[in-house]
């Protein structure tokens, strides 16, 4: 090809001189024969290239060095013929003795046909691929390597064979775009730069003389990046088409837009061979596949590209065409030569001699070789011609029916009858003729062309028909369809996949396909797709077609493989019991049914013994000959059709069996197969012998071996075992032989060999009782699965749920995951067990709401009536009915409150029609609870009181009319306990604990005489158990003498606590130390700290305050709750154990948020909060809205209690628990932790 381009050029060149030189003038030159001596030279250099490659190695006939001689001897003489012959391979050597044996006197004369050659037999060269290539998704711009490893059998180092790549069947030859490299037993295909002109299905063969190996992948190569986002993909296949002195016809291949807008139109590039400089030919973009390049410089060779354009933008170019010369193909038919004697001929044009003075003849046989839109191209028979004159041609056109010629070339002379006409009507029909010209007149025109049509722009072609999608293999689907009912110039087709349901179209192709079936290579396993085509032309896309059925991706069906180890299990003397192996492929489908055919031994003949086919994997054979022998063999089948035949059966005799052992099992499997252990299971005999089986022996061997053990040496009674103690990565098979009365019966078949090793990330089964529901689950995660077998909704994840499980559900559950290799587990439940997870199952499922009380009543004024209870916990979403005699009530007054737990419904009028049971039914989430009071009348209403367990009889009778029942009460000095001190975070708490209290009985606080009140500085409160008074930031003024008076209806109780600072009493301590340090000492924020902060980006920003505190406070800040951590940006400092700050260089708009600075010693502390906000530079500054946050108080880490003095009687002792909190009539913020966490 390159030999061929550079002697035109080399040609073209001479001729260029020879019309400088000669002036266009005869000039006697030796160059044309030079120019032919060069052909000549260069063919037969690569002849004898040729001969030298393929002579030794290559296959040739036999060929005889040294013929055989003729022979005269005498009758009953031996006779050697000797002959030397060649060829590759070696030729096989016959010797064929002629019918005619002369005999003369007593000579007799042999003859041998020289012409009898031996019979070319090509030797046989067996190849097995060991390693190939798979499917190669790539994209525009990247490498893709494909690499096959082979055998030879036998490897011949002269007869190897040799490689061939083929991209959708086109032969592919090492150049620019492809390195082929095939030696040793490898051959590698490399693509070193990807365009999607690579796509295609790649197929290397292997040929030999005596036969090809051959295998296949496809190769994807999907748009690069594109230069602007969602700018089209780059067009591909640039064709060349009608190269001529000074035009070309430039075609492509449009890209396919599955996510990219509908392309424009296209622009096409030029670049002469030799420079890199790339011109655009078109200055707008043209909607079509075609474009006509002229203006091209003559003997000038180049290279062209093409461009798509979008909405976005415009597209990668696309891979450059090969390059091509701008000359005039008939060129050398216009060279005339003239012998002048000797070595020296006259070479030259037919048109630059002279003219001898006739005008020449009419050109004939005009047509179109070419037809499209806007151009036709015309191609003529020229006239025969003899003169020396110049000679050119003129075209006419003229519409059909118009009977006006019109010149088409008026500028330009036509010298080689083939041109191109432009400029033509879409869908029109012209005649065209030819007239040839020399300097002395023009012939006549030629006989006028038949109607010759422009192509019409039709469009698009029409959407293709239904696409049908076939599984091929578990990454692969086979996609076909029906073409367009409108082609229209149809280039080829797209096809477009999305997985069901997301919408998500992608490109299964990236270059036209040609044919209706395509393979969809690179999906996942189990997934389900739609798939859709678009028929693509000159002009681009149509619409698309209907999607496609959904079709997951699975492997197709094939026939399964052969049942193997047919046994017999039986034998009564006119039948036999027969039981197979199923095949270890099934094909993709379930195994629907097994055929048994039989045959005497030594007989050849099949015989099938069953119609209709079987359904299980044993039978029974009737109708056997007794005494004879037979031979079995089994098919199985699918949905895909019949599978091959089982190996025959050993030599069954057909004997009845009358030992009194039982016979053997059959169909052993295993399962939790772990690295020293394995669960044997089996099938019980079909013949049990003289009585009853009792149970098994389990024996095993290592494989290949005939050194059985006997797993268990007592008998087990059910058909499985868990044999143990075997060696980790060690094969073992395994028997197993019934026993009854009389013996150990026959073994089983030897099962197929096992290994002990566990399944990497073998789980085991778990067991437990769902919290929400209740139900028992038996949960197991299967380390491997087989995705066309997943039915649950947890993918790996397998559940046995008991809904309603019984005491009898105890015992050992068993599961196994088909289709993996071996993934098995068993869990035991015992009686026990079983009984606990019953009685938690049953708790769970009636949930009961724990209450404090119990339904109560209480009479309230006019007549009105609360029923109330309380729960130890209720939701925002709990619902209650209250119901009065069986009927429920309702009205207004009906309510609860969460945070305490009461529900309770007022009824306005309570009367003596209302009498009866009243009830409130709870129900909160799955919890449930219900509380009944019954209020009847007189003669039936008993009150009994109970301390504890004893009944206490009330001094005070029942007011039965009030309905009120009296117990009073007593109160003794020990019921209420001494006042206690306790600090806390905003000051000092007095605390009084009680062993009894009622509603009857009223506390007051007083401070010396004066009685307290309730108020921001002093705080009361408590709890049934405990009385509190605490008094807020105390002061000076605070001290003196405190008491709480209880009283009941009889009786008054006083307690009291000095604390005037100067008293005997140990709690005065309380004021002149404890406050002195709580208050003076503990952490402070003195100021210095602005609420908020606004500060632009890039600065700096220094917070800076004073603190104080004695012992030196320890100070921290947070960002957003989170702890400020030191570092190049963040500087944290505390000078002289009074002056904190935090700078933070830098700011950015993270920076924003709320900043908190915490300083704390063991007295306690304060935090306080700032809002820092970052605004950009020419941003207007945020208005600063400080929010009145006041410091959160922080109190000691323990809380300090003072203790009584002993002179004093002891208190009643206080309850364990630690005090609860008083009530807050404002709640502030809540106090930050002292060690806040680090910042994110």
């Amino acid at each position: 090809m390159v030999l061929h381009y550079n002697m035109v050029q080399y040609s073209n060149w001479m001729l260029r001189q020879h019309r400088q030189v000669c002036n266009k003038k005869v000039c006697v030159i030796d160059w044309f024969n030079i120019y032919c001596h060069l052909c000549v030279h260069v063919q037969v250099s690569t002849k004898m290239m040729d001969k030298y490659v393929r002579e030794e190695p290559m296959i040739r006939g036999p060929n005889f060095l040294v013929r055989l001689r003729s022979h005269t001897v005498f009758e009953n003489t031996a006779i050697k013929l000797f002959c030397t012959i060649e060829g590759f391979p070696m030729p096989i050597q016959q010797t064929v003795a002629t019918s005619l044996i002369l005999i003369s006197l007593c000579v007799p004369l042999l003859c041998l046909s020289a012409a009898m050659l031996p019979k070319i037999q090509y030797t046989k060269i067996n190849i097995t691929f060991v390693e190939t290539f798979g499917p190669v998704f790539a994209s525009e711009g990247g490498s893709a390597t494909l690499s096959a490893t082979m055998t030879l059998n036998p490897n011949l180092a002269n007869l190897q064979p040799e490689a061939q790549w083929y991209r959708d069947d086109t032969r592919l030859f090492d150049s620019k775009w492809v390195k082929i490299d095939t030696g040793r037993g490898v051959t590698t295909l490399t693509l070193p730069n990807l365009y999607k002109d690579d796509e295609g299905l790649y197929t290397l063969r292997m040929v030999t003389k005596g036969g090809t190996a051959e295998h296949s992948a496809f190769v994807s190569v999907a748009d690069g990046p594109p230069p602007v986002p969602a700018a089209p993909g780059a067009p591909m296949d640039i064709k060349i088409h009608d190269a001529n002195r000074d035009y070309v016809i430039v075609s492509w291949k449009p890209p396919n837009t599955t996510t990219e807008g509908p392309i424009l139109g296209y622009f096409v590039d030029k670049c002469e061979v030799g420079t890199e400089n790339w011109t655009q030919c078109n200055d707008h973009p043209i909607k079509i596949c075609k474009y006509p390049v002229s203006g091209l410089f003559e003997g000038h060779s180049y290279y062209f590209r093409v461009r798509a354009v979008n909405s976005h933008g415009i597209s990668k170019p696309s891979r450059m065409s090969e390059p091509i010369a701008a000359l005039d193909p008939t060129e050398f038919e216009r060279l005339h030569a003239k012998k002048l004697g000797g070595k020296l001929d006259v070479v030259s044009y037919h048109d630059e001699v002279e003219a001898d003075g006739k005008p020449p003849g009419v050109p004939s046989g005009m047509y179109a070789s070419e037809t499209d839109r806007t151009y036709v191209v015309l191609s003529w028979k020229a006239p025969a011609y003899s003169s020396t004159a110049p000679m050119w041609y003129y075209i006419e056109k003229c519409l059909l029916d118009s009977g006006a010629w019109q010149r088409v070339n008026t500028q330009v002379p036509i010298r080689s009858p083939r041109y191109a006409v432009f400029d033509l009507a879409e869908g029109k029909q012209y005649k065209f003729r030819v007239s040839s010209a020399n300097i002395y007149g023009t012939s006549e025109p030629s006989e006028p062309t038949g109607p010759i049509e422009t192509q019409e722009l039709k469009g698009v072609p029409s959407a293709p028909g239904q696409v049908i999608a076939t599984r091929e293999t578990d990454n692969s689907v086979l996609i076909q369809w029906a073409p367009p009912k409108e082609p229209n110039n149809l280039i080829g087709y797209y096809i477009d996949q999305c997985v069901k349901g997301s919408k998500d179209w992608t490109s299964a192709n990236h270059k036209p396909h040609r044919n209706t079936k395509f393979v969809v290579s690179g999906l996942t396993k189990g997934e389900t797709y739609v798939f859709r085509v678009q028929a693509i032309n000159e002009l681009g896309l149509s619409d698309e077609s209907q999607e496609s059925a959904p079709l997951t991706v699975k492997a197709a069906l094939t026939s399964p493989s052969a049942p193997y180890d047919v046994a017999l299990l039986n034998c009564d003397g006119h039948s036999m019991v027969l039981n197979w192996k199923k095949p270890l492929r099934s094909g993709g489908a379930p195994i629907k049914e097994y055929y048994v055919d039989k045959r005497r031994s030594g007989t050849t003949m099949w015989r099938e013994v069953h119609i209709p086919p079987l359904t299980e994997r044993l039978y029974k054979v009737e109708d056997l000959k007794e005494g004879a022998t037979y031979q079995f063999q089994v098919y199985a089948a699918n949905l895909a059709g019949l599978g091959p035949a089982s190996k025959h059966s050993a030599d069954f005799t057909c004997e009845a069996w009358t030992m009194p052992e039982p016979g053997p099992g059959y169909d052993l499997s295993f399962c939790e197969v772990r690295d020293s252990s394995v669960v044997v299971e089996w099938q019980k005999p079909v013949y049990t012998g003289s009585g009853p089986i009792t149970g098994y022996h389990v024996e095993y061997a290592k494989k290949g071996s005939s050194d059985w053990t006997t797993a268990n040496e007592t008998a087990v009674s059910h058909r499985f075992l868990k044999v143990t103690g075997l060696e980790v990565g060690t094969s073992y098979v395994f028997r197993t032989r019934a026993v009854n009365a009389a013996g150990v019966g026959m073994a089983s078949m030897a099962s197929d060999s096992v290994t002990a090793k566990a399944v990497e990330g073998a789980q085991e089964v778990s067991c437990v009782v769902d919290e929400k529901s209740g139900d028992i689950v038996l949960s197991f995660e299967a380390c491997q699965m087989n995705e066309d077998h997943i039915n649950t909704t947890t993918k790996k994840l397998s559940k046995l749920i008991f809904k309603n499980a019984d005491k009898e559900d105890f015992g050992t559950y068993s599961v196994s995951v088909t289709n993996t290799e071996g993934v098995s587990s068993s869990y035991t439940i015992s009686a026990e067990e079983l009984a606990k997870m019953l009685a938690l199952s049953y708790d769970i499922r009636h949930p009961i709401i724990p209450l404090k009380s119990e339904l109560a009543y209480k009479i309230l004024e006019r007549g009105r009536m609360r029923f109330w209870l309380q729960a130890e916990e209720i939701s925002s979403h709990v619902t209650y009915k209250f119901f009065a005699n069986n009927k429920e009530l309702s009205g207004a007054d009906m309510g609860h409150n969460v945070s305490t737990g009461i529900i309770e419904f007022i009824m306005d009028h309570f009367t003596e029609e209302n009498e009866g049971t009243f009830t409130c039914q709870i129900t909160d989430g799955g919890g449930k609870a219900q509380s009944s009071l019954v209020l009847i009348g007189d003669g039936e209403i008993e009150f009994h009181w109970y301390k504890e367990d004893t009944e206490i009889i009330p001094d005070v009778k029942p007011d039965l009319g009030s309905g009120v029942c009296k117990l009073p009460i007593k109160l003794v000095r020990a019921s209420a306990a001494e006042l206690v001190i306790n600090c806390t975070a905003t000051g000092i708490q007095l605390q009084c604990h009680m062993k009894y209290y009622t509603s009857e009985m009223n506390i007051t606080w007083y401070h010396g005489e004066t009685k307290l009140a309730h108020s921001d500085k002093i705080m009361i409160g408590g709890t049934p158990a405990m009385a509190t008074m605490e008094v807020i930031e105390p002061m000076e003024k605070d001290k003196g003498l405190y008491s709480i008076v209880i009283t009941d209806p009889e009786n008054s109780h006083k307690r009291t606590l000095d604390l005037s600072g100067d008293g005997q009493y140990l709690p005065s301590l309380a004021v002149s130390v404890l406050l002195p340090l709580f208050i003076d000492n503990r952490g402070k924020v003195v100021g210095g700290l602005p609420d908020v902060v606004t500060i632009m980006e890039k600065k700096t920003l220094s917070l800076t305050c004073t603190v104080c505190g004695d012992p030196k406070p320890q100070v921290s800040w947070l960002k957003n709750g989170a702890e400020v951590e030191p570092d190049d940006q963040y500087v944290v400092s505390l000078d002289q154990g009074k002056f904190a700050s935090l700078t933070i260089k830098g700011v950015t708009m993270e920076d924003s948020g709320r900043y908190t600075m915490i300083v704390q010693n063991k007295y306690g502390g304060e935090s306080v909060d700032i809002v820092v906000s970052v605004y950009r530079h020419g941003e207007k500054i945020p208005e600063a809205k400080p929010a009145l946050t006041p410091k959160t108080i922080i109190p000691p880490k323990l809380p300090i209690e003072i203790p009584q003095p002993k002179t004093q009687a002891a208190p009643a002792p206080a309850p364990s628990a630690p005090s609860p909190a008083p009530p807050r009539a404002a709640p502030g913020r809540g106090v930050k932790s002292p060690t806040p966490t680090r910042r994110k």
